[in-house]
């Protein structure tokens, strides 16, 4: 994918508006995990070596608009700076005379953060005026915001009409590695998907039904998949209006010789508690009152031995309910054979899939690839062109308007158009003296 890289523009002094996701958990006003903030400092750091003058903005949550206070940015910001070392000029909003007046005087190497993009609903509506406003300030956009790159904002998109546009290199990687998975994936390829909700993953089980050698199927969407093939899945969680395109993609998977793997036995309880009794069963025996809460023994075996076999593994979405002991021994298993297994490529996204694992106690470098995108990453699997990515795409094509041309400029181009005619005048009277 031909895309445009910061490393290859001239950023040396440059006001530089970056484009974060520090959408990151929070806790009693403080940063609990900070992964995605760590993983952007290598594109800061760079920014900083070129003595770029650095307004950083990105989201935390959805006030939709309005002000709210725990969803401020200053906790996210001071966290950063203190990863940096580096003081941070944390701004009360992210757009006006304020912010203008202080981009305007940051000096190179330094840093402002800007206020929660979302507490304007403009930035989401990607409204012109807003993001014009927020280009103003710099003279280079940096997206080093590959989660939000399937949204189409001011911020993400927007900015891009009006300013040179690059991407960071998180976003850099993000972008390779999924291209190669959509490209040639070194086979036999495996999809692990698990979670609650079809319509979260169908996409990219459809665009990898034909390339894909297997898929293994758990969690919630398991029971969907369960309740279509006319199994009882007592008060388990499961999609009844969804039955029909469950069983349409079972067809389609036995149609193409596809292995559609999904629970033989699973753990069920009447409660969901920390202390509940639980059952391994058969999915046969699931009846009355019991939910489904994760993937039995059987099934555990069953995903592990495939994983071994496979080449590459791509895996979104927990097995099972892993907030919870009783519930998290599918998803543990499937992380530590990913972690044991020799020669597998394991691809890890989705908020709920890296949120799991380390819960559980593994970390990001156990496995060849953890994707910040979780909407993100699965629309770029399913094929579809992401609205932030696209921008950033081929050459620039910004509509930034000209300066104004100077005094000096001005006398020059007017001497050069009354030379023009003066010479025009001359050829003419020349013709006609031949004539």
């Amino acid at each position: 994918m031909n895309i445009r890289k910061f490393q290859d523009a001239n950023l040396k002094g440059k006001r530089v508006l970056l484009r974060v996701d520090f959408n990151v958990p929070m806790k009693d006003g403080k940063v609990k995990e900070d992964t995605r903030i760590v993983q952007t400092l290598p594109t800061i750091k760079y920014l900083l070596k070129q003595n770029a003058r650095l307004i950083i903005c990105s989201h935390l949550g959805r006030p939709e608009g309005k002000v709210v206070n725990f969803m401020r940015m200053k906790a996210a910001a001071e966290h950063m700076g203190k990863l940096l070392k580096k003081p941070v000029k944390i701004m009360k909003d992210c757009t006006g005379p304020e912010v203008e007046k202080a981009a305007a005087l940051l000096q190179p190497g330094q840093i402002m953060f800007l206020e929660n993009l979302r507490f304007h609903i403009e930035e989401e509506k990607n409204n012109s005026a807003f993001a014009k406003k927020l280009a103003g300030l710099a003279e280079v956009f940096v997206s080093d915001s590959f989660a939000t790159a399937h949204r189409a904002h001011a911020s993400t998109a927007g900015v891009c009409k009006y300013l040179p546009s690059y991407a960071g290199f998180l976003m850099q990687h993000e972008i390779e590695e999924l291209t190669a998975l959509t490209h040639k994936p070194a086979k036999p390829l495996t999809i692990i998907v698990g979670g609650a909700k079809i319509d979260t993953k169908i996409g990219i089980i459809e665009n990898f039904i034909g390339k894909a050698d297997n898929f293994l199927v758990g969690g919630g969407l398991a029971n969907t998949f369960l309740a279509a093939q006319g199994f009882n899945v007592g008060k388990s969680l499961y999609e009844a209006n969804k039955i029909e395109v469950a069983q349409d993609t079972l067809i389609a998977a036995e149609q193409l010789h596809v292995p559609f793997v999904l629970p033989v036995d699973v753990i069920v309880a009447d409660e969901i508690k920390e202390n509940a009794q639980t059952v391994d069963i058969p999915v046969d025996d699931v009846i009355g009152e019991m939910k489904i809460l994760d993937i039995g023994t059987k099934t555990i075996k069953k995903f592990a031995d495939v994983i071994k076999k496979s080449k590459t593994v791509i895996w979104n979405g927990p097995v099972g309910l892993s907030e919870m002991k009783p519930f998290s021994r599918g998803t543990a298993v499937i992380a530590q054979t990913l972690v044991w297994a020799r020669g597998v490529k394991s691809i890890l996204g989705g908020g709920d899939t890296v949120e799991a694992i380390k819960r559980l106690g593994f970390k990001e470098e156990h496995f060849t690839f953890v994707s910040t995108g979780g909407g993100a990453m699965l629309e770029f699997l399913e094929g579809k062109t992401l609205p932030g990515v696209e921008v950033l795409m081929g050459k620039d094509k910004t509509t930034v308007p000209k300066k104004a041309p100077s005094k000096a400029s001005k006398k020059k181009t007017a001497k050069k158009h009354a030379k023009k005619k003066v010479t025009s005048k001359k050829k003419k009277a020349s013709k006609k003296r031949r004539k």
